[in-house]
Parts: structure tokens; sequence; C-alpha cells
């Protein structure tokens, strides 16, 4: 059996959402195992509004909430016994546990995973990596988008590493296509930190790498992989989410607006449901946080139980395919000692 903990306690709304999204996953997976960590008596009264298999679920009593407002490095230094902490150090003290899912507070889930769960021997910092749904109805790899705000060219190069992992563990792309997100697809657009990284990026073994691409490749280019900084990614993460619900908005505005468009809604119910579908986040989950030793799913803070469980799932599926190994063996195949000058690793 895969044990999956999740911070039944992270986002707006737990342990309501958390705990439905528990429950959903387990009929979905019947090798799957979930450890909950939160306060028990909230915990255990929302699992009573369920039929599930009891063997399948453990609870942890951790009385401690980290809130999303509060100082990430102080909050996990002083509550020792919040539910998402004590998620970290059980993932990493049980060999049993596979990975861990929260909604919780991103820069708790960045500063625990680094100092409780530990990096990957080799990596220099974890990254957020979201899938983002394409034109081609697949998904687009961001990496990194908001983990790390200020990045060094051995950084980015090695989200390239750690996205090229992920695409082919978790998606099978035999040899996904990486791009570098710049100003412009010209090799010699961009500030210094684009312009080293390209250059190193065009020299990398195992890396497919296609180029510079711009923000709007990442929906609809022939691209696998976006790499960027945490601060650039992260602001084209929030575009695209910001651009996906104002066309929704729009449509569903005008389609209600007059007796025609209503008529017309009917006939065209089909395909806009499908649109839906095809640009729907919540449906594969939320962002993976790779370069730590056990795999790490950071979901929405106001994630639904549909988000919850997709998350649990994703990442049981990421262990089972191997992602923490393959991260190594690449970073083991790819020298970058001998391709990155040591004064710019540091």
């Amino acid at each position: 059996m895969i044990k999956i903990i999740l911070d039944a306690m992270g986002g707006d709304n737990a342990p309501a959402a958390t705990v439905c999204g528990a429950v959903e996953a387990l009929k979905a997976d019947k090798e799957l195992g979930i450890v909950l960590t939160g306060r028990s008596e909230a915990v255990s009264a929302e699992l009573a509004k369920y039929d599930y298999d009891k063997s399948r679920i453990e609870i942890v009593d951790c009385p401690e909430v980290i809130e999303m407002n509060e100082v990430p490095t102080v909050a996990i230094r002083t509550k020792k016994n919040s539910s998402i902490v004590t998620a970290f150090r059980l993932l990493k003290e049980r060999e049993d546990i596979c990975a861990l899912v929260t909604a919780g507070s991103t820069g708790a889930a960045i500063v625990g995973g680094q100092t409780v769960l530990g990096r990957i021997r080799g990596v220099n910092r974890a990254a957020l990596c979201p899938a983002i749904p394409n034109s081609r109805g697949g998904y687009t790899l961001l990496c990194d988008c908001g983990a790390n705000a200020e990045c060094k060219p051995v950084m980015l190069c090695q989200f390239a590493i750690l996205a090229t992992a992920y695409a082919q563990a978790g998606f099978g792309i035999k040899s996904p296509k990486v791009g570098l997100l710049n100003n412009g697809t010209e090799e010699h657009k961009g500030d210094a930190l684009r312009q080293e990284t390209y250059g190193y990026l065009s020299k990398m073994k195992g890396i497919n790498f296609v180029g510079n691409v711009e923000g709007r490749d990442i929906m609809t280019g022939d691209i696998d992989i976006a790499v960027s900084d945490g601060f650039s990614g992260n602001i084209a993460l929030k575009s695209i989410e910001g651009c996906g619900k104002l066309v929704l908005g729009v449509m569903k505005k005008e389609l209600s607006s007059t007796l025609r468009s209503k008529i017309g809604y009917l006939f065209a119910k089909k395909a806009i449901r499908n649109m839906r579908a095809q640009l729907d986040f919540d449906k594969f989950g939320g962002a993976l946080l790779l370069g730590l030793k056990k795999p790490v799913v950071k979901t929405h803070g106001s994630s639904k139980p549909q988000t919850i469980a997709a998350s649990v799932l994703n990442a049981a599926q990421i262990y089972r395919n191997g992602l923490v190994p393959e991260i190594e063996r690449m970073l083991g195949e790819t020298d970058l000692q001998s391709l990155i000058p040591a004064a710019e690793e540091k």
C-alpha cells in the first residue's frame, strides 16, 4: 500500500475540503492509504460524514495550525506541533509514507520542505512546478513559479533537469522540449541571467533545449517545459489564471444576456463544457515542489475536494513512477560543475 500524508488543516476550506478529498482519493485508488495530520476532533467529525475503509486512514493529532499570513521561517521554527510541520517530519522519518500534499501556506511548504524534509543531494533550491493546460490538449510544466524570486544560472539549469525528470516520470514524455522563458525568442534577448543560462542550457546533456520562449508559448507553443525564475514564473502563472477566469466570465455573461444568445448556448453547450474541462487547473491538482527527497504537492489555498483528491492521486502516481530516482540519475549524468564556473554557482 502506498501512503500519502495530507495536511488536513491546510487551506481556506480545511478540514472539510481536505477530508472529503481524501475520501474521494481512497475510492479512486484501492491501493492507497492516507495519513491525516490536524486537530483530531475536527478531522474525525468530518470523516464521520462519509463511508470509507477505516483501515486505510490514519489520524495524527496536531493542535497547532500555521495560518496563511504568518512568516514562514518563524512559524516553522515555533509551531513544531502544527499540521504541516508534523507532516514533513513524518514524511522524513517514516519509510511507509511516500509523499505529502498540502493546501496550506506556500511559504511554509517551501521552508518546511527544505529545512525539515531536505533536498535531494546536489539540488541548490527546490522549485514549484505546476502543470498548465495547453492548446495541444496536454500540459506544459512551468518551473519555477514562485519558490525562488532571485536565481543564478545554475539554479535555472537545475530547474530544467528537475522539470525534465517530472515530464518523463509524471507524463511519460521521453524527450520533453525545454524552453527558457524570456522577453523574446532571439538568442541575444533578455538580461544577463537569461543570456548566461541560454549558453549553459545549449550545452547540457540530457536536456532537449529548444531556445527562448515567450509567455504566450506556455499555453500555445510547441514546448513541454518553460524554465523561469520564480518571480517571472509567478507573474506568468497568475496572468494565465486571471485570463482564464476573464474569458469564462465574459462568455457566461454574454451567453445569458439575450434570448437569442441563450438559445445559441443550448447548441454550443457540449463544446463549451469540453472547453471548460480542458482549461480546468483543478482537474490535475497542485504544483509539485521539485528537488525534495520525497514528492510534495502544493495545492491552491482555496482548493476544493476535487483538487485535493487529484493532488493526492497525482502524488501517488509520481512516487510509483520513480520521480526522485530519475532526478538523482539526471543530476549524476549532467555534470553542471564542469559546465558552470564555480563563481556563478555561489
